[in-house]
């Protein structure tokens, strides 16, 4: 099953786009994205990624279970960019660290889904509230990477996040982080969606869900040729990356389905958990770190995310996540 999940998954016409995208450079078209489109679909996903985390918000009914599963999502989003973005800079420049940390403390949405088959097919039961908890764990670890950014950047001056920034005192960074153009876009947008009605929200449905995959494919093109042109970098970086990709998933699944018994019994839930602790971001955080952070390489960060850690998860993550979980409790 995971294998026929795995084969499902790599044909998605946004994967195929960002292959397409490392062809053209590889055969040396001359197919690009202008640079003002590209700025604008980034700032599109972020706007309908938010909108809709805001919308699936909306639409649950809080217990005190799902409150502490709320505030668990949000704790492990913040807190592993911390950690891997110390593991990371001891071999990668500022740049890099902070953009992996992000995506790896992100989560993946196709990841997710393809979570929920699986546990449809083991026939496991999980809770609605997940994708809420999926939709508020997206922006924290963007805010988390560039709170790090801006701490260890070490100017006052006008530096490569491109804001004039007052000093690097501890509030100061917080500000920053949080009106960053693409935070304040994705964080404003799930607080829009939240506050707006089903009936209101279905005036811009066209806008915020039929045409987001078209948009997402159009996307992905775009990082594919960027990460192309820039794919040396990640073979120039050794072993380190290609390691970090592999392993750091399986060990915050591992944690987070131990962990995660401290705020639900929820088998189906745990494992949920864990997907989206292990999972990369390769759409949110991508498009946020492109206006963000425009130095760091989408040729490092990319691929280890959507090459080698989201089959990763799909292949050994999953039956591992769910024997921990089946084994392990505190």
């Amino acid at each position: 099953m995971n294998f026929d999940l795995l084969i499902s998954n790599l044909g998605n016409p946004a994967f195929l786009f960002f292959l397409l995208g490392i062809l053209a450079v590889k055969f040396k078209s001359d197919l690009e994205i202008p640079a003002n489109s590209s700025k604008f679909i980034s700032l599109y996903l972020l706007f309908s990624i938010g909108f809709k985390g805001g919308q699936h918000l909306s639409h649950e009914h809080f217990s005190l279970e799902i409150v502490w599963s709320m505030f668990f999502g949000l704790l492990i989003s913040l807190l592993i960019p911390v950690y891997l973005f110390f593991i990371l800079k001891r071999k990668l420049n500022l740049y890099d660290s902070a953009a992996i940390a992000a995506a790896y403390g992100s989560v993946s949405a196709v990841t997710f889904v393809t979570a929920v088959s699986y546990l449809d097919s083991q026939k496991i039961v999980w809770d609605g509230h997940m994708v809420a908890i999926m939709a508020i764990m997206e922006s924290p670890a963007i805010i988390s990477g560039l709170i790090l950014f801006t701490l260890y950047s070490g100017t006052k001056k006008k530096d490569s996040v491109g804001d004039n920034l007052k000093g690097n005192s501890f509030p100061s960074v917080i500000k920053h982080s949080l009106t960053n153009g693409s935070v304040f876009l994705i964080v404003g947008s799930l607080i829009i969606g939240f506050l707006v009605n089903a009936k209101q929200a279905e005036g811009i449905k066209p806008f915020t869900d039929d045409i987001f995959k078209g948009f997402l494919a159009i996307f992905l093109l775009d990082m594919g040729i960027s990460s192309g042109r820039k794919l040396t970098d990640f073979v120039s970086n050794g072993w380190f990356p290609i390691l970090f990709a592999c392993v750091i998933p399986l060990v915050n699944g591992a944690l987070s389905a131990a962990l995660s018994s401290l705020v639900t019994d929820e088998v189906g839930n745990r494992f949920l958990f864990s997907i989206l602790a292990a999972s990369a971001s390769y759409i949110a955080v991508p498009a946020a770190i492109k206006i963000a952070i425009p130095k760091a390489n989408p040729g490092i960060y990319l691929p280890m995310a959507l090459v080698i850690t989201f089959p990763i998860n799909i292949t050994i993550g999953m039956p591992f996540y769910l024997f921990i979980i089946e084994n392990v409790r505190f």
